[in-house]
């Protein structure tokens, strides 16, 4: 669909799927949330490896604060926090892998959804991180995907620290499994990795995935608990000064 905040194309034995709301440099609604939530799923019984990119010059900025802003009861917030979890939740959980490219910046919401995906590159200028703290909103909701993906202190910095970091520290840390040169590169290796992960046996990888997600899986009751943290917070008198402060 044209209006779609999310687009899907085929390619061969993978579905490349793109954030499309380029303009707002991809924040996320909660209606875009559900609909990545069903194309992922949908793809999933269809092909055998998906590339998850975003349109525009930034991978995603996170939440849409403006409109988070308009609405002292933090429904909207709650939305997207339980719609961001959810996402997640389903990228580790899908018997294909998912490749996810990020170019210009992942920030905040944009950020936790690299605790998803199973193989995640970057362009070397983009910009990474977690600043939500500093508009009183809990990333804790991240913190159990990021903690089956890099080690506790790296965890515990980004996601206390507001500063964005490089793409060469991300991969420091682990957060970034590969850097490219530049940004236009970012979708054709993106594609390529899916393609060469979809031509090798798929209960292989099934089963891989699955005893990865036994070995480390986020998918238990911290999942829960990271998004009843953060859930815990939205509405609050901080938050809406903090959020009106900014966007109001």
């Amino acid at each position: 669909m044209k209006d779609s905040m999310v687009t899907v194309s085929f390619e061969d034995q993978i579905a490349i799927v793109s954030l499309n709301r380029p303009d707002k440099r991809n924040a996320m609604l909660p209606s875009m949330l559900t609909e990545l939530n069903q194309v992922l799923i949908d793809c999933s019984a269809q092909t055998q490896a998906i590339a998850l990119l975003g349109e525009g010059k930034t991978f995603c900025a996170g939440f849409d604060l403006k409109v988070c802003a308009q609405d002292p009861s933090g429904k909207i917030m709650s939305e997207l926090l339980s719609g961001l979890s959810t996402v997640v939740r389903t990228m580790r959980s899908l018997e294909i892998p998912v490749v996810l490219g990020v170019h210009g910046a992942a920030v905040a919401g944009g950020c936790a959804m690299l605790g998803g995906a199973d193989i995640v590159l970057a362009d070397q200028s983009c910009k990474l991180g977690y600043p939500v703290v500093k508009i009183g909103v809990s990333p804790a909701v991240s913190a159990a995907f990021m903690m089956a993906s890099i080690q506790a202190g790296p965890v515990r910095t980004r996601l206390l620290d507001t500063k964005l970091v490089s793409a060469e520290e991300a991969y420091q840390i682990g957060l970034v499994h590969e850097l490219v040169d530049n940004a236009e590169s970012v979708r054709s290796r993106t594609i390529q990795i899916a393609s060469n992960l979809a031509n090798k046996p798929g209960s292989a990888i099934s089963a891989t995935k699955a005893w990865l997600n036994e070995i480390v899986s986020p998918m238990t009751d911290n999942a829960q608990i990271g998004l009843d943290v953060s859930l815990s917070l939205t509405g609050s008198h901080e938050e809406q000064e903090r959020l009106s402060s900014l966007w109001g």
